[in-house]
């Protein structure tokens, strides 16, 4: 991925976007008693096409982002999120991704380790959590949720940061378009240079003998 200043505020506005998702919406959903992470998919889908700098930077942001709206301790999501960032981003430099299917699953299992690294971080932090079976469930039935994210959260953003993948190709109506424009450009180039030399050239030339 090219990471130019116009991606970076695409790869923000993805980010930001994910965690207003998750805090506002997702939060106050559950599906067969876990409640669905939007964030950990997010974030294993921009190390997937991103590699593992971006993220692990990505996973730093969302997770510095989510404990400041939740008032949660500073650096526990960030930890957490930033790890499977760039394990994600590992991942894709290390392996080629084939099928639609790997990014989803890989999602699915990144969501998982997320899970039980928050709950493992909660335990040596000493939060008075219930540590039963529960938890292994609520895990599982996450990383399940995770999975079926991923089908839709990998290709659309994707699509959002596609000009800075290796592999773009523009469409052939954006190649029509912009063969246009620098036609365009060229013209009103070529006017203004001969606009200057027609006006000299009908400039009159005053004179006599005395």
């Amino acid at each position: 991925m090219i990471v130019t200043p116009r991606i970076a505020l695409r790869i923000a506005l993805v980010v930001i976007l994910a965690v207003l998702l998750q805090v506002s919406f997702f939060s106050f959903v559950s599906i067969l008693g876990a409640t669905p992470y939007l964030v950990p998919v997010v974030v294993v889908a921009l190390g997937l096409l991103g590699g593992g700098v971006v993220g692990a930077v990505c996973g730093f942001a969302a997770g510095l982002l989510i404990d400041s709206l939740l008032l949660q301790t500073l650096g526990v999501s960030s930890l957490v999120l930033l790890s499977i960032g760039y394990l994600a981003g590992r991942y894709r430099e290390g392996f080629e991704i084939r099928g639609a299917a790997v990014p989803a699953l890989l999602a699915g299992a990144f969501t998982m380790l997320a899970a039980a690294g928050f709950a493992a971080i909660e335990l040596m932090l000493g939060v008075d959590a219930p540590v039963s079976l529960l938890v292994v469930r609520e895990i599982l039935v996450q990383g399940l949720l995770g999975g079926l994210l991923g089908f839709a959260v990998y290709p659309l953003v994707r699509r959002v940061l596609a000009p800075a993948l290796i592999d773009y190709k523009p469409s052939p109506s954006r190649l029509l378009s912009a063969g246009r424009l620098r036609r365009r450009g060229r013209r009103t180039r070529a006017v203004e240079h001969a606009a200057p030399r027609r006006r000299a050239r009908r400039t009159p030339v005053h004179g006599g003998l005395s």
